[in-house]
């Protein structure tokens, strides 16, 4: 039979549970919302959903004080201590998204026509695909269902291509000068809030995981392309020197604009002399790589003409051009390089990178 005290606990445990439940339902419904006034022009549903707004903001407060009431109450540990700490995390990204709604909203102000038939169909299908994601990860936290949490993950993971489409789309009317800049700035500040929403799902996600097993949300590991013009030297040695310094922290590639046949013999031998085996690497064309432009987080070129080789980045892509003579001697290059190298590193990653 349980105690006074244990049947107190499991009370103020499941409030919290319910309240979760009332904000995310009422989030859901606020993105929901937000979404149709901007397809509809729905002006007043717009400003029920800024005021909406308001409430949302009371019962994240709300669970916030009920979580650190519980803590002080019950002093919990183990199971109970990371629930009430994955909730206290999980009020902050539930109130962005109620902020993310409200924002959404207040872009029905700025347009005075629905939104052209191809962006209303991008619309569609990110508003659609957020719901979902985050109707799923807040599902899975309920449950406390990993299986849930790391479905959801995968799903969300798939779909990060597509806000480059949104953005190619936007940009053509842009082009077109179908309507004034402002709308398009409207529209873009939906696209990206509705993307920010499927982003605080994948968070929801990882609380879930976290809740359940204990286990911390995995360092973010990067993917990084090198390029210079041949690739016979330089790139290749940031490729393998980074992929050796830090194979914890990423996967690296590198390739080039005007390849040559083989690497150069003098950057092998030079390589050989830091422990750096070169032996089996071989260049790579650059167009043999833009295609997958989006699977990389970081491009570093060597040179400024490196950014007019590579061309126009996908919208998640970040390019670094480091002021480097590819033609050098190998060393002076590798002293140039491996400093840059272990502070961008250290940047990603912390003072803990590997």
């Amino acid at each position: 039979m349980a105690s006074h005290y244990e049947e107190r606990l499991q009370r103020d445990l499941n409030w919290i549970q319910e309240l979760v439940g009332i904000v995310g339902a009422a989030i859901t419904k606020a993105i929901d919302d937000a979404v149709s006034t901007v397809m509809n022009l729905d002006k007043d549903l717009a400003a029920l959903t800024v005021i909406g707004d308001y409430t949302i903001n009371r019962q994240t407060r709300e669970l916030d004080r009920l979580c650190h009431a519980f803590v002080a109450r019950h002093l919990p540990s183990a199971g109970h201590l990371r629930y009430v700490s994955a909730v206290l995390r999980l009020t902050i990204g539930l109130e962005r998204i109620g902020d993310y709604a409200a924002t959404i909203s207040r872009t029905a102000a700025q347009l005075s026509t629905q939104p052209p038939t191809v962006v209303a169909r991008d619309i569609e299908m990110m508003s659609e695909h957020a719901r979902r994601m985050l109707t799923e990860s807040l599902r899975g936290f309920q449950l406390r269902d990993v299986a849930v949490a790391n479905a959801t993950l995968a799903a969300a993971k798939q779909f990060t291509r597509y806000f480059d489409k949104v953005f190619a789309d936007l940009v053509k009317e842009g082009d077109s000068h179908s309507r004034p800049s402002n709308e398009l700035f409207a529209l873009m500040a939906t696209f990206n809030r509705l993307e920010r929403v499927i982003h605080q799902a994948k968070n929801i996600c990882e609380e879930t995981i976290f809740v359940a097993t204990g286990k911390q949300k995995d360092e973010k590991t990067f993917h990084i392309l090198f390029v210079d013009g041949p690739n016979n030297g330089a790139s290749q040695l940031a490729e393998h020197f980074t992929r050796k310094a830090f194979p914890q922290s990423g996967r690296y590639r590198s390739g080039g604009w005007h390849c040559t046949e083989e690497i150069d013999p003098n950057w092998v031998r030079f390589a050989q002399t830091v422990g750096i085996d070169l032996v089996k690497a071989w260049p790579t064309p650059l167009a043999t790589l833009l295609p997958q432009l989006d699977d990389y987080h970081l491009v570093i070129g060597f040179g400024t003409e490196s950014r007019d080789r590579v061309g126009r980045l996908p919208f998640h892509t970040t390019m670094l051009t480091w002021d480097v003579d590819v033609s050098g001697q190998p060393e002076t290059v590798y002293r140039q390089l491996t400093p840059r190298i272990r502070e961008l590193m250290e940047r990603l990653r912390g003072e803990q990178a590997s």
